[in-house]
């Protein structure tokens, strides 16, 4: 039986303003409402950040707690993931919103290149992002920006850091990190399923324009497949996203291409080991 496809929208972020794309949410109706659009269109996991009024980005659990209330009531039974990313804060503040309680929270466990700075993360505060998750009963998406990242979350399954089996979601295409390169990612594929077997569940991300390649990629290698304008605001060279939802489109396209299904929540909760 095909393995029905999880489609998750990353609808804002912490880079693109409205002055790059007005479609990117901000505030939290706005990212309600475009989360709702994304949910009727296929997506069953919303990736969140909050964002200040003037647009930065913020930690501040307050405005996550409102955002998982709107999105509890207008999305029913979507899986909604918080990022504990360093661009939305410093230390522990990272973590701030774990408590609340979200379904899945994004883990970036080792450091690397981003565009213009080192994205760190060091090892005390990956263990104390892990830990909370444990107490909190939060599921950890291991964000691989090396083949190094895969190879700790499976020292940190192995030592009860992450007690379930990794979920890893493979970033490429990130400049001055790891490049869309599908040798790579076949060997990401290959390393994920003989660490963790091959009933091991695995997501991609494409940043830019890399985006459409790691949806086509992963849908058709049998894996799940991010989008969304966090990581990307085209639909094509030439033209803006109208919308999340729009993205989210462009990846139930595939799963039609490639004959997968695409997973509602419940099937994405049960592929996940999600109550």
């Amino acid at each position: 039986m095909t393995t029905p496809c999880i489609i998750c929208v990353a609808i804002t972020g912490s880079l693109p303003r409205k002055e790059n794309n007005p479609a990117v949410p901000i505030t939290v109706s706005e990212q309600v409402e475009s989360t709702h659009e994304a949910f009727e269109a296929g997506a069953s996991i919303v990736h969140a950040h909050v964002r200040n009024d003037d647009e930065t980005p913020s930690s501040d659990p307050e405005k996550f707690a409102a955002l998982k209330e709107g999105l509890e009531k207008h999305c029913p039974g979507m899986i909604i993931q918080f990022s504990t990313g360093g661009r939305s804060g410093a230390g522990k503040t990272r973590g701030g919103m774990i408590s609340l309680q979200p379904d899945m929270a994004s883990l970036s466990v080792g450091s690397n290149n981003f565009p213009t700075r080192v994205y760190e993360n060091p090892p005390d505060l990956v263990d104390w992002l892990a830990s909370e998750m444990v107490t909190h009963a939060v599921k950890p998406e291991v964000e691989a920006f090396d083949l190094s990242h895969i190879l700790k979350a499976a020292q940190m399954h192995k030592t009860g850091k992450i007690t379930d089996i990794p979920y890893v979601q493979f970033v490429m295409g990130v400049k001055n990190a790891m490049p869309a390169d599908q040798h790579v990612f076949d060997f990401y594929v290959q390393t994920v399923k003989r660490l963790f077997g091959d009933k091991a569940q695995w997501c991609a991300a494409g940043i830019g324009a890399n985006q459409f390649t790691l949806n086509d990629w992963s849908v058709s290698a049998g894996g799940h497949a991010r989008t969304g304008l966090e990581d990307n605001i085209r639909i094509d060279k030439t033209n803006l996203a109208p919308s999340n939802a729009a993205l989210v489109r462009r990846v139930v396209d595939l799963c039609d291409k490639y004959e997968r299904p695409v997973a509602n929540c419940s099937e994405a909760r049960s592929l996940l080991g999600l109550a």
